[in-house]
């Protein structure tokens, strides 16, 4: 093939990615406009309702889906689309905390262990092996009871956990890049540890692990709403949808709204969140 011919098919090539990549894609749509709805919900829930999430309504009691309640209303009178909306700002803000915890904390651990080797990398990667090896629910758990229930501790514990994860990501990541052709050409051309590390390792090391942040942050949504749905969380009367869904365990047989709808919003930002990593990872381009 000439170089012509070359250029020519290199440049058809990235045009089907780029066309591929910004034609209509219905699910990843729908993915972003369910996270930015619950993003806009959590900073600004009084655009979405009048209703006030912890107080209750006279002789409203667990009244079914209805024009007035668009949800209906849980034991207590309360507004469930309220306390769903005003649950928002709990549960993702907790979610950023525990997902930034673990990629910041991984990553670091992950980078040094992949970029230096030898007795730091074993020594690092073994430490990563041993929590790894302890079920992250457990874990949590663990530090749950060390520092205490609540929001702020449920989101420390989520982290802690999680930073095995992302540790093992980047080290794998870091040693791939690392033997790369023009990693060992920047070292060749006079390049110092800390400036092939800034300039070639991790901006070409970080694109996998941005990926997994975005699906860590639905798991981290799973982990702090099974920690409110055992007790350990945020603490009542503040709305949070773990919380929510197990305040209305206790009445399914009389008011299945109360556990359906806080359980669909938790799938939805599950599911957006799974989609959308797969849109970072380049599983659309």
């Amino acid at each position: 093939m000439s170089l012509v011919d070359y250029a020519s098919a290199r440049h058809r090539a990235t045009a089907t990615r780029k066309t591929h990549y910004w034609r209509i894609q219905p699910g990843l749509w729908l993915a972003w406009a369910v996270m930015l709805l619950a993003l806009l919900a959590a900073f600004a829930p009084g655009l979405f309702t009048q209703y006030n999430p912890t107080q209750g309504i006279p002789g409203a009691q667990r009244l079914a889906p209805q024009a007035a309640y668009w949800l209906g209303t849980d034991q207590l009178g309360r507004d469930l689309f309220a306390r769903i909306i005003y649950g928002a700002s709990q549960s993702l803000a907790a979610a950023f905390a525990a997902v930034a915890m673990g990629l910041i904390g991984g990553t670091a651990l992950g980078v040094l262990a992949g970029a230096v080797g030898g007795r730091t990398e074993n020594t690092l990667m073994r430490l990563v092996d041993v929590l790894l090896s302890i079920p992250s629910l457990l874990l949590s758990l663990s530090v749950l009871i060390l520092l205490g229930f609540g929001t702020v501790h449920a989101a420390l514990a989520v982290g802690i956990a999680s930073i095995a994860s992302f540790a093992r990501l980047a080290r794998g990541e870091v040693v791939r890049v690392r033997r790369s052709e023009y990693v060992e050409a920047a070292y060749g051309s006079g390049g110092s540890f800390w400036q092939v590390l800034w300039r070639h390792i991790l901006p070409n090391s970080l694109t996998a692990v941005i990926a997994f942040a975005a699906l860590q942050f639905g798991q981290a949504i799973l982990a702090l709403s099974t920690l409110s749905f055992l007790g350990y969380g945020t603490p009542p009367p503040t709305p949070e949808w773990g919380l929510l869904i197990a305040e209305g365990r206790n009445y399914l047989a009389t008011a299945w709204w109360l556990t359906t709808f806080p359980g669909i919003v938790v799938v939805a930002i599950v599911l957006s969140a799974n989609r959308i990593s797969q849109q970072i990872a380049g599983g659309d381009a």
